[in-house]
């Protein structure tokens, strides 16, 4: 790609960003480098190249192309979003502190509760959309503030400018999931943000056949600290991965627009039907956080979550479903429908999930690609069960 990257647009640089024309044959795409090694010229001469878990040439054109979607310094690839956090998680040193969002993805929660503790790295959990909360929760051995915005699955909105100003005066860093909206809809880089987390199995791969995580960092030091635990530790993303992940990037623009109208336009449903409760969906104007999330992102995205009223009721519906797929995950082009009390967020004790919201009679809905007439339709018979 020639020129300056940051003056060409999102999907040109979906398309292109970190991604030459392979120079030994001119394929478009770049390869997949199944390789383990390198072939070194000569003692303590080498291409660029020595081990695969340091460097991979597949997995570079990844990592070049979420740091120019994001406007980050460097992108960092791993296994899976989980191993991303774990990588994250790494700057917070024993008897340190972080402030993360309450209704965050149940792998993180569980995560930071039951494995980063035993390791005496404290958290606080607090409402992120509030400020107040989050000024209140800071300490003087706090280091990150962590966020999710969309949270999972309560859709809740931090205010990205303000959650950074708190963070950088308290000498702390702010970390953003920024899988639920994509960078397409939102880059907190852009809002003073220090990096950026994606569960890449989701929207940037959107076809739900690889694993993946990313970070995005925007300065240098957390670059090279990254760089230095993904030698160290290990959790890099295989080649493969890499490969379909870049393959899924390249339409990240017009699939994001198509969930997020067939998103709209369910919620809207949604919203209106007499035996559904609370609708979570942050485009609908009432939502909380909803002037907050139109300010700082630039689309509403694919994710839904609503209350039935029971265990029976969400179990009516999750079986009666015919179009949309019973599933964990999110983010691909077909529509998945799951109940996070008892999948995504079962780590989460039950008093604190329906402390939080999240409660027996709660449906999240992903909301794909298909034609909207159908996925209208099959929510109507599905929720004529109730």
């Amino acid at each position: 790609m020639k020129g300056d990257p940051k003056k060409l647009g999102f999907s040109t640089r979906a398309i292109h960003a970190g991604q030459e024309p392979d120079p030994a044959t001119g394929a478009i795409n770049v390869p997949i480098y199944a390789t383990s090694t390198y072939v070194q010229d000569e003692l303590g001469k080498h291409k660029g190249y020595e081990y695969a878990r340091v460097q991979n040439p597949t997995r570079e054109a990844l990592e070049r192309n979420i740091a120019s979607l994001e406007g980050g310094l460097s992108g960092h690839a791993y296994a899976s979003g989980m191993a991303a956090i774990s990588t994250l998680m790494t700057m917070v040193k024993a008897g340190e502190h972080i402030v993360a969002s309450h209704t965050v993805y149940g792998g993180t929660y569980r995560l930071l509760t039951q494995v980063l503790d035993r390791y005496d790295l404290q958290t606080s959990w607090v409402d992120t959309s509030n400020l107040d909360e989050i000024e209140a929760a800071m300490t003087p051995q706090t280091r990150m503030l962590f966020v999710e915005t969309p949270t999972n699955p309560m859709m809740g909105i931090t205010d990205l400018a303000g959650a950074a100003e708190i963070a950088h005066r308290h000498g702390a860093v702010l970390a953003v999931d920024n899988t639920f909206a994509s960078p397409y809809f939102q880059r907190p880089l852009e809002h003073g943000a220090d990096i950026v987390m994606h569960s890449a199995t989701k929207f940037l791969n959107g076809h739900s056949d690889a694993l993946g995580g990313l970070l995005v960092a925007a300065r240098p030091e957390d670059g090279e600290w990254f760089a230095f635990v993904s030698k160290s530790a290990g959790a890099v993303l295989g080649p493969f991965d890499a490969y379909l992940t870049l393959r899924g990037i390249k339409t990240l623009e017009v699939r994001m627009e198509r969930h997020e109208a067939n998103g709209r336009t369910l919620a809207d449903y949604l919203d209106a039907h007499g035996k559904v409760g609370r609708v979570f969906y942050p485009g609908l104007a009432g939502h909380p956080g909803h002037d907050v999330h139109r300010r700082q992102a630039s689309g509403f995205g694919a994710l839904i979550s609503f209350d039935v009223g029971s265990l029976a009721g969400a179990k009516i519906v999750l079986d009666r479903v015919r179009v949309m797929s019973l599933a964990e995950s999110l983010g691909g082009i077909e529509t998945l429908i799951s109940h996070p009390a008892t999948m995504t967020h079962a780590a989460v004790p039950t008093a604190e999930r329906q402390r939080l919201g999240i409660v027996d009679g709660l449906v999240r809905l992903s909301v794909g690609l298909e034609n909207v007439a159908d996925l209208l339709a099959d929510l109507e018979q599905a929720l004529a069960g109730l």
